[in-house]
């Protein structure tokens, strides 16, 4: 009886099932209830990688007990809309799941999250002035305009409010 798989395909699919295991191994820390933010939130996002750079906007929203966000395109066409409940993720409308929109949406929290909250919110979490980190995860500096948030493997994003004059803490 011939065998359903050669060996090179039971290689490559043990590959992919390795790479599906270590997406889930370390999920994205979140909080189980919401921190004191000051919402809504509109935020201009620069994801840069390897050299390359794009745009897109990020509005954070209370709706309820739950956070709502929303990543947009420059055009304003949603790229993906999460809302956050009791720490899980719940999707928003018929787009399909964005991991790395979800990442994103975690590590700005965890960064927007009140000095006084973030021991409450994230146990692990170190912090020296202005400038945070989560072991395993990201490091994020703030000022008054500026988050930069560095999340390893040289992808870094840079968030700034929308309007004139905002502070981000």
């Amino acid at each position: 009886m011939p065998a359903l798989l050669s060996g090179s395909m039971r290689g490559r699919l043990a590959l992919a099932c390795l790479a599906l295991l270590a997406g889930c191994a370390a999920p994205a820390p979140l909080p189980s209830d919401a921190p004191a933010l000051t919402l809504p939130r509109q935020l201009h996002v620069q994801r840069e990688q390897a050299g390359t750079q794009r745009d897109f906007f990020l509005v954070i929203q209370a709706d309820g007990a739950a956070l709502h966000f929303s990543l947009l395109d420059p055009l304003g066409v949603p790229l993906a809309r999460q809302h956050l409940q009791a720490g899980q993720w719940h999707a928003d409308g018929l787009l399909p799941p964005n991991a790395e929109a979800r990442v994103l949406f975690a590590a700005t929290l965890f960064a927007l999250t009140p000095d006084a909250e973030l021991t409450r919110h994230y146990p692990a979490a170190g912090q020296r002035g202005a400038q945070r980190w989560l072991p395993g995860h990201w490091r994020s500096s703030l000022d008054r305009r500026l988050l930069l948030l560095d999340m390893g493997k040289g992808l870094t994003y840079r968030v700034a409010p929308l309007a004139d004059g905002a502070a981000l803490p």
